[in-house]
């Protein structure tokens, strides 16, 4: 994958982490309305703990994925290699 398009795939995964804080900022005033009127408490916010488990979750997923490119892109030059040979 050429850097444009890790660029790319970068700015969309930012895009969409705005976009997902963006509706939940717009639904917060709906949510308190609506637990007020059913009586329902909000949920507790994550420990410290969770939030660093969730953290390394992702850094998890992210690591493998990069890893997962960078040994299809070795192959690939690999078997480029091979072949002009």
């Amino acid at each position: 994958m050429n850097k444009h398009f890790e660029d790319a795939l970068y700015y969309m995964g930012r895009a969409g982490e705005h976009a997902k804080e963006g509706v939940m900022e717009e639904l917060d005033p709906l949510e308190e309305r609506f637990r007020e009127l059913t009586g329902k408490e909000e949920e507790p916010e994550p420990s410290r703990l969770e939030t660093l488990e969730d953290d390394l979750r992702t850094l998890e997923a992210r690591a493998e994925g990069e890893a997962k490119t960078a040994i299809a892109d070795a192959r690939e030059r690999i078997d480029r290699y091979r072949s002009s040979e």
